[in-house]
């Protein structure tokens, strides 16, 4: 689903940062299409900067250009500073859940760990499909407040605060608040290569 965007600068940003991964991808419009599942239509919106994509769409988008969001909201691409300065970072609000994410580490750098700030809705829910391109992928759930329902495949795990999940990120998993306040956590991804 894809919500108006009512002109915010990130929104901006995010069409503009689509079409240049999706170009220098060599991608068409079409490719991008058949590959995430997303209409051409949608996406040429999504690029015009006319509508802001859910986490849920984004996440699609993603997977067909094999980046993590957290690579994709990396604007900047050489390794600038080591320090990521609150003010600076990047926020993200997913228009259909209110589900709120921050990217903390440092854009540009050569780590293979990312760590992400969430702040995720009471009642939000969020299904992510298997993202069997990203083998090898994994990330660390840490819910600092809040209750948290993470189901990964078949399993389900209730989390309350202080509990971390390891997880495969190639799995089908689903992120749910089934608690009546926003649960505040962090993702550490690691993206597993080199």
């Amino acid at each position: 689903m894809i919500m108006e965007n009512t002109h915010d600068p990130l929104e901006s940003a995010i069409g503009e940062r689509l079409r240049l991964l999706r170009g220098a991808r060599a991608m068409t419009l079409d490719d991008l299409a058949g590959a995430s599942g997303v209409s051409r239509a949608m996406i040429s919106r999504i690029e015009r900067g006319e509508a802001s994509p859910t986490a849920q769409l984004l996440s699609r988008l993603c997977a067909a250009l094999d980046l993590t969001l957290s690579a994709f909201f990396a604007f900047s691409e050489g390794a600038d500073d080591p320090v990521s300065r609150h003010g600076s970072q990047t926020v993200w609000r997913d228009p259909e859940t209110g589900y709120q994410r921050r990217a903390v580490s440092p854009p540009g750098t050569a780590s293979r760990v990312e760590v992400i700030d969430v702040t995720f809705p009471a009642g939000a829910r969020i299904a992510y499909p298997p993202e069997t391109a990203k083998a090898g992928m994994t990330q660390h759930v840490w819910l600092f407040s809040g209750s948290l329902r993470m189901t990964v495949g078949d399993a389900v795990h209730d989390l309350g605060p202080g509990d971390c999940l390891y997880m495969s990120i190639t799995d089908g998993h689903v992120f749910e608040n089934p608690g009546d306040t926003p649960a505040h956590y962090a993702v550490v991804l690691d993206r597993g290569r080199p």
